[in-house]
């Protein structure tokens, strides 16, 4: 953009739009890193409490259970189940089990830096319930503000939506951003190709022809980016408005099956002494 600017004298106005440009892409990135922030801790807290539980909690009250059982008896299946699993957790089993999550994370995160394993985990993403809608939203947004600015400044729309194409962020995207710029070449219309892709929202391609026809294509792809940044922000909330109950039914379903389950023996003993003391 830089050059284009430089080339064509209006290098001051390049430089605003970039500004303007790198502004709205940071403020995307911060909506959604502070969406993340609230979720994100309290599932740490949760797994922490709950770790804790299990590992140092758990055992005291097996010690006493176990004491107070006469010969042939047996925990309720509840409480037995529980102990069994901060047994494994308190053991080699929970040390095992962090490493195994670590070793999956990496092995991830190497698989992904592979193309098949790139393509794979993006295209996994923008199926997902949810969260692939607003990762498909983003990726529009991103698409369409920076190909706006792009046309905007003079670039040639070939070497623009290959520059698009780069920094789409994901590879079902981009490869779908260059059969647009093929179909393009070729000297197919933008809106056709667009379509074919099944990847972008069926109102971008009838906004883009409209923007196509009437020679105003990089005012539509702003109109179409700050549509889409909206509803970004709101699918955000709404997910978030949705992960509040979601996270504190888990909570209390989780720690609550662990009180109750831990209560259980207390209740026997305490009927046994009933009946004894009749």
């Amino acid at each position: 953009m830089v050059e284009a600017g430089e080339t064509g004298g209006v290098l001051d106005l390049i430089l605003q739009r970039l500004a303007t440009l790198i502004e709205k892409v940071v403020k995307l990135k911060r909506n959604i890193v502070s969406a993340s922030i609230y979720p994100a801790a309290v599932i740490t807290v949760a797994i922490g409490a709950i770790a804790i539980i299990m590992v140092v909690v758990i055992p005291q009250f097996q010690q006493i259970f176990l004491g107070l059982l006469g010969p042939g008896e047996l925990l309720p299946l509840p409480t037995r189940i529980v102990m069994a699993i901060s047994n494994f957790l308190a053991g080699w089993g929970g040390l095992g089990l962090l490493v195994a999550l670590i070793a999956t994370g990496v092995g991830i995160r190497y698989y992904y830096k592979t193309p098949k394993g790139r393509w794979q985990i993006d295209t996994l993403l923008l199926k997902l319930p949810i969260i692939g809608s607003i990762l498909r939203k983003i990726a529009v947004a991103r698409f369409s503000r920076i190909l706006s600015t792009l046309l905007s400044s003079g670039v040639p729309i070939l070497q623009s939506l290959d520059i698009t194409s780069k920094t789409a962020g994901n590879v079902v995207i981009e490869d779908a951003i260059q059969k647009v710029r093929a179909g393009v070449e070729r000297g197919e219309n933008f809106v056709d190709p667009l379509k074919a892709t099944d990847v972008f929202p069926h109102m971008v391609g009838q906004m883009i022809g409209v923007g196509e026809q009437t020679g105003a294509m990089d005012a539509m792809l702003a109109k179409i980016a700050d549509f889409y940044e909206d509803e970004v922000d709101t699918a955000i909330a709404d997910l978030l408005g949705l992960m509040e109950p979601v996270l504190i039914a888990f909570l209390g379903v989780t720690i609550g099956s662990i009180v109750i389950s831990m209560y259980l023996p207390l209740f026997t003993l305490i009927g046994k002494l009933a009946t004894g003391g009749k």
